[in-house]
């Protein structure tokens, strides 16, 4: 049987029970707090960083929205406003007799609204600087269903610069407008033919000859286009002019040798793209969603990709890609991009989508279709990019035209 018994606490450490020492010195317990201090005056500084960058950022969004306030009632005053904003997703076929209205085959919208400055600039500089002829001849044989173009000979071409010499060929498409019930204006067709490189020369003599397979119902509603171009290795031939023939004016039973002034070069419809904007000031990053994507249809089995920049501030951001699909009469991505954008102010912002076609049958497997421009500048400011500064952290999703 256990007995309770009686433990005796020693004296020295039933006094010392009230005070507790630290096997320390007191240099050692001071530097400790000195420390401890530094940290609590370092964690403070960081809050009060943290709140003057969300005061200066809530300022500058309250700047934005009253900019926008201001520009919706004056476009509400003009009777241009179309609709508060909002993440409605608008019909393909309701937008495509939109554009059915103000674009025709071959037409290029020249509002700033819907193509980036230089875009612009690029177009006003080639109207005063389009020189020279294209001699060519075409024939269409009926038996065997070919059109035979010849590209002859090019005369009094001139660059923008007058000391390089040329080195011009010829890129030759053919078009093809889309039927009425599917109100399609302008599906270029995907066949292309470039001609040899004639160096060092203002009036080349070419010679090259193309066939290529086409029904004679589809005379009709067909244009071929040829573009004169200067040859660059280093970057992006220069456009010297262009030449459009609508087939159906012409009788192509017998060879016709035509001769035709170079015109200033314009832009084609290809396709339809649905964008979605996100903008997200806080973490001061930009969403772009790639949706859907609307071409004409083809009969070769392809795959279609989108890549994706960002310019802003004269400071381009790294591109980035979607995924590659299959393409069909509406492809879909449904992706979305992130890019980080810089501070305040966001004087210029710039955003290029490129559709690129995958084919593994051609030598070239990889070919861009056309590109869209959104955004603002310095002069112009895009009703998308408007609607979404407008409408901050809410998904604003719109169809653009894609140009080729």
């Amino acid at each position: 049987m256990l007995m309770p018994m009686d433990f005796i606490v020693p004296q020295q450490l039933s006094a010392s029970s009230g005070f507790l020492r630290m096997p320390f010195s007191d240099q050692v317990k001071y530097s400790i707090l000195s420390i401890s201090v530094a940290f609590v005056l370092l964690a403070l500084g960081i809050l009060l960083w943290q709140v003057i960058r969300w005061c200066r950022q809530s300022q500058s969004i309250q700047h934005t929205a009253n900019t926008g306030r201001v520009s919706r009632h004056n476009s509400l005053t003009s009777g241009n406003y179309s609709g508060a904003p909002s993440t409605k997703v608008e019909d393909v076929g309701v937008e495509a007799r939109r554009l059915s209205r103000w674009l025709s085959l071959g037409s290029f919208p020249t509002s700033a609204a819907t193509l980036a400055g230089s875009d612009l600039e690029e177009q006003a500089e080639l109207k005063t600087q389009v020189h020279g002829c294209l001699h060519f001849s075409l024939y269409y044989d009926q038996l065997q269903s070919h059109l035979v173009v010849t590209v002859l000979q090019a005369e009094g071409l001139k660059g923008r610069s007058q000391s390089n010499s040329l080195h011009p060929f010829v890129r030759l498409r053919l078009m093809s407008a889309g039927s009425k019930e599917e109100e399609m204006v302008a599906f270029v067709n995907e066949e292309e033919w470039r001609t040899r490189i004639v160096k060092d020369s203002s009036n080349p003599l070419f010679g090259d000859q193309f066939s290529y397979c086409l029904l004679q119902e589809e005379l009709s509603r067909t244009t071929l286009r040829m573009e004169v171009r200067d040859f660059d290795k280093f970057s992006r031939h220069m456009v010297l002019g262009e030449v459009r023939v609508p087939l159906r004016q012409l009788k192509l039973t017998y060879p016709l040798e035509l001769q035709e002034d170079l015109q200033t070069p314009q832009k084609d419809l290809v396709g339809e793209v649905l964008l979605c904007l996100k903008y997200l000031p806080t973490s001061q990053r930009l969403e772009v969603g790639v949706l859907k994507l609307r071409t004409g249809l083809t009969e070769t089995s392809s795959a279609l990709c989108a890549k994706v920049s960002v310019q802003c501030n004269q400071c381009k951001r790294r591109h980035q890609k979607t995924s590659t699909k299959a393409r069909c009469h509406v492809t879909v991505f449904n992706q979305v991009l992130v890019f980080p954008l810089p501070e305040f102010p966001l004087e210029e912002c710039i955003i290029t989508v490129s559709v690129y076609e995958n084919r593994t049958a051609r030598r070239s497997s990889k070919h861009l279709i056309g590109q869209l421009s959104v955004g603002k500048g310095k002069s112009f400011e895009d009703q998308h990019w408007s609607l979404m500064m407008r409408s901050v952290r809410q998904p604003i999703a719109k169809w653009h035209g894609l140009f080729t």
